[in-house]
């Protein structure tokens, strides 16, 4: 078994008494003395101080310099429009294989910064990086650069409503930033980073790419201010959860197309086609027309115990119509809430379901998503 890799801040959280745990091969904080339940609520109503480190950067840019070229190539891989995006403005998209299914979901940026507008800046997910960067390399083509910064590059995700007073008082550019755009800033007299108005919480904050060198010195500096406190991967989970954002490996995977998953939205208008030209167009575009395939729902069980994966979920009849991808309890909710794919009949608000806990039903509702209100800050 090949050792786990470590993150820039590995020696923060051994000394800070996380309890650490392999995940996407990388030993990771899961947890610190507070606990998953009060790093949850304390994102939500303060600042929660994310190490994403693990996740994979990169930079896309087109030898003849231009913009249009990079982002044309970019289009052939996913279905959003990538062609549009402004200096400085982000996208969620998903990489498509020729069946349609999700190799991963990624974060697209065009950068704003003066001389590097014609370069795309993608985030991708930990355990898909690897094959991630392979896909690009192998389905690119010829004249596109992809400049891998994962020995290079640190990401950290400060999250919460007091986020935007925590990282102004170190530049107050990022102040203006609205939900998914990005800028190029120093953040103290020595340290610049790349710095997004998003994250995977559903609160207003920020994603922070930052060169390994100095995320152990921002850190500290973040650490400082009364109102941040370090978080894991528990409450990173449960907060994502209770927002009704996918996870990969799990919500999301090869076996389902960004239709059935509910990210209908983003997918720009005109690239609904069958003939948009990206990987996997037949299938979104047969998925829009066709309501008989399943949809991913939120799930809300009665009573206080969680619904785990792969829970099956049974119609009022006992016939099953899906199972259960991610559960568990949402502290700011204050009950269990959960997410699974079922039948297309069945995705309405308020149909009752049953879900089979061992071998016994216990009832539950289909509900709307999110669990706890989004709080992005749009302007």
């Amino acid at each position: 078994m090949s050792e786990l890799l470590k993150t820039k801040l590995h020696a923060k959280h051994v000394e800070l008494y996380a309890k650490m745990v392999p995940f996407a091969g990388y030993d990771m904080p899961v947890q610190y003395p507070m606990g998953v339940m009060k790093e949850h609520l304390h994102t939500r109503e303060k600042a929660g101080l994310f190490d994403v480190s693990h996740m994979g950067q990169c930079f896309i840019f087109a030898d003849d310099g231009t913009f249009e070229t990079a982002a044309k190539a970019l289009e052939r891989l996913v279905p959003a429009d990538i062609q549009s995006l402004q200096p400085g403005q982000q996208r969620y998209s998903q990489l498509l294989n020729d069946e349609g299914g999700i190799l991963d979901d990624l974060m697209i940026s065009r950068l704003g910064f003066e001389g590097h507008t014609h370069k795309l800046y993608l985030v991708v997910n930990a355990g898909c990086k690897a094959d991630d960067f392979m896909h690009l390399a192998t389905y690119m083509p010829p004249g596109i650069t992809i400049d891998v910064a994962d020995d290079t590059l640190s990401l950290i995700a400060l999250q919460g409503p007091k986020a935007v007073d925590v990282l102004s008082q170190f530049n107050p550019a990022v102040k203006d930033l609205t939900f998914m755009t990005s800028i190029d800033v120093p953040l103290t007299p020595t340290i610049w980073c790349h710095v997004s108005r998003s994250g995977y919480t559903g609160e207003d904050g920020y994603e922070i790419s930052i060169k390994h060198d100095d995320v152990e010195e921002l850190t500290e500096l973040l650490l400082k201010n009364d109102d941040v406190e370090m978080i894991g991967l528990g409450a990173r989970d449960s907060l994502r959860l209770e927002a009704g954002l996918c996870l990969y490996g799990h919500d999301i995977d090869t076996s389902v197309s960004p239709i059935e998953a509910g990210l209908f939205w983003s997918v720009q208008k005109h690239r609904r086609s069958a003939d948009a030209g990206y990987k996997g167009a037949a299938r979104v575009a047969a998925d829009i027309a066709d309501k008989s395939t399943k949809r991913l729902v939120g799930i809300q069980p009665e009573g206080r115990a969680p619904a785990r994966e792969h829970t099956e979920i049974q119609d009022m009849d006992g016939n099953t119509i899906g199972e259960i991808t991610s559960g568990g309890f949402g502290p700011t909710a204050g009950a269990p809430v959960a997410m699974g794919y079922v039948a297309r009949k069945f995705t309405k608000a308020g149909t009752p379901v049953q879900l089979i806990v061992r071998g016994k039903p216990r009832a539950a509702t289909v509900a709307t998503m999110p669990f706890a209100p989004h709080r992005y800050y749009r302007g």
